[in-house]
């Protein structure tokens, strides 16, 4: 069974965010047996194949304090979730369709005493708020996914990397990506050793402020 060691294994972390990770995988696991939120199979590679691959963003920016990022299509609140435990000064917007999905993702920040974190059942398209990073985790193809959060990038980036996206995918991109010659595609292989990563991949998008 999988626990918080493999975190700590790549993120110096404190003793609050320790506590809050060791608490991810009981309720978790007590949520998904009521409702489905994590494929059954995998739920004992959580820490691996979903709070770790989550993290794998944290590799390649630092949030800054009251910075707004969205987390487009959460599900059971990933990578969001795991990113506000690490950046708990940044503010995380988690959206997604299903109700029940956002019901899950409420519950665990509460537990977690999260206060970073707001939860909005809504289709993406339909926000009318701006923010400075939108992550994801492989919810559609790139194209589709760049219409669905057009107009809510913010004008003025504060971090090193510009404004964009922040998207979790695996397998071949290149022809999805062929439209996007500024995507920078990073092999997650390069900083995590386990073989769940051998083909996972994290695409940066910057993306030019564009108004409503």
């Amino acid at each position: 069974m999988e626990d918080v060691r493999l975190i700590q294994k790549y993120f110096d972390l404190t003793p609050l965010q320790i506590r809050r990770f060791e608490q991810l995988g009981p309720l978790y696991r007590d949520w998904n047996s009521k409702i489905n939120v994590i494929s059954r199979k995998n739920i004992d590679e959580l820490y691996t194949n979903h709070i770790l691959h989550s993290l794998a963003i944290a590799k390649i920016i630092q949030f800054l304090p009251e910075a707004d990022v969205l987390d487009a299509g959460t599900g059971g609140g990933f990578p969001g979730i795991p990113l506000a435990i690490l950046f708990s000064g940044t503010n995380f917007h988690l959206v997604d369709s299903i109700g029940k999905k956002i019901k899950v993702v409420n519950a665990i920040a509460s537990e977690l005493g999260l206060k970073n974190i707001e939860a909005t059942q809504s289709r993406v398209e339909h926000l009318n708020r701006q923010y400075d990073f939108v992550v994801s985790r492989a919810v559609t193809k790139m194209p589709d996914f760049v219409k669905w959060i057009r107009g809510k990038i913010k004008k003025s980036s504060v971090h090193p990397l510009k404004n964009g996206i922040l998207y979790l995918k695996g397998g071949d991109l290149s022809e999805e990506l062929a439209p996007f010659e500024n995507a920078v595609i990073y092999d997650l292989k390069d900083y995590f050793d386990e073989a769940f990563f051998d083909t996972k991949k994290l695409v940066y998008l910057p993306l030019k402020y564009k108004k409503q």
